[in-house]
């Protein structure tokens, strides 16, 4: 096994000591991609890896970084609702309007799932609602499909 996949591995197995010391002999790993092209950030966000998380973070993980679909990790706790990692995120500087390769972003990803923290949080930050995605549809436009009345609500104000 090559030295990124026990990087990930071990981000998977949530061993932040052990993260922590692979970063330190091989920095390069910070913004290394594995065979889907997940970051490390992005990998551990998408797992809820909230302490890892942060190690990255304090390593100088690319806030921005890209999966192979083009999305953030911003873009990816949007949709999964883990309203502390997104506002880390958007703490350290994450881009609130990132589109992936649909032109999707947090607050569309965010009210398609019923999100409504991540929605309020994204408002709260003035993310751009009114971004179309690769279909012409806006984030207000899933919310109404979907009959998610808070959400549309929000997106109103």
């Amino acid at each position: 096994m090559n030295k990124i996949d026990r990087f990930f591995d071990a981000i998977r197995s949530n061993e932040n000591e052990q993260v922590a010391l692979m970063l330190k002999s091989n920095p390069e790993l910070i913004n290394s991609k594995d065979s889907r092209g997940f970051t490390p950030l992005i990998f551990a966000s998408y797992f809820d890896k909230d302490t890892i998380v942060e190690t990255l973070l304090e390593n100088n993980a690319l806030i921005d970084a890209r999966d192979a679909s083009g999305n953030t990790a911003l873009i990816g706790v949007s949709f999964k609702g883990n309203s502390l990692l997104a506002r880390r995120f958007i703490e350290n500087g994450a881009d609130i309007n990132a589109k992936n390769g649909s032109s999707v972003t947090p607050i569309t990803f965010a009210s398609m799932y019923n999100q409504k923290t991540i929605v309020e949080l994204l408002l709260d930050h003035n993310a751009d609602k009114t971004i179309k995605d690769s279909q012409g549809k806006t984030a207000i436009d899933y919310a109404r499909e979907k009959g998610f009345d808070t959400i549309v609500t929000l997106l109103n104000d």
